[in-house]
This record gives structure tokens, sequence and C-alpha cells, in this order.
């Protein structure tokens, strides 16, 4: 049984911008970069649990929208001085449908 599941076109989600998938009883944030690069993360920042795709998206990064952690979309990891980590996810884009794998990275 495969793990990913196609969840849309890449031009429903905007440039620096992000779109929430449910898995079970998780959220999963898949967020585009101005050059169109997708990730995935846990929709849930390590501090107080802030929805990461409320947050602004620059570079590489999205800033929690509750109190401005940064979080490596690329990576998961909280950007210093704050400490923490977010799961990460696998997601592709073929002929303009993204897929998401629905299985957590083991980043954290």
């Amino acid at each position: 049984m495969s793990n990913w599941v196609e969840i849309g076109k890449l031009d429903d989600i905007p440039r620096l911008g992000s779109r929430v998938v449910a898995s079970g009883d998780e959220e999963i944030a898949i967020f585009r970069t101005s050059d169109d690069e997708l990730f995935a993360l846990r929709n849930k920042c390590p501090h107080k649990g802030g929805p990461l795709s409320e947050g602004i998206v620059h570079g590489k990064k999205v800033t929690c929208p509750l109190h401005n952690w940064n979080v490596d979309i690329d990576c998961g990891a909280v950007v210093a001085p704050d400490e923490g980590c977010v799961p990460t996810y696998e997601v592709k884009v073929e002929a303009g449908v993204i897929s998401l794998n629905t299985v957590a990275n083991k980043n954290c």
C-alpha cells in the first residue's frame, strides 16, 4: 500500500503561501517558496502549537504566527536561538500535480 496521495495542483498554492492537508489526526502544511519549491511540515509549531500554515513564508523558512519562532521548512529545525523540531514529509510534483507522502520523516 502506498503512502503517497495526490493533494492538488501546484497552482492551487500561491507562491509564498501554504495549504493544509488532513492526514489522520494530524494536519500537514504544504509550503510553496518564491522559487516554486514545495516543502511539507506538521502544521504545529513546537513552541506553543501555533498553526505554521498561517505564518509568513520567507526564503526556506516560515515564521509562526503566534510567537514569531522561525522554522526551516526544508528540514523542520527551529532557527536559533530558539530550539525544537517539526516533522517533515516528502512532497513531489509531476505534471503540475502535487503528491504527498503521509508518513513523517524521522528528523525529530
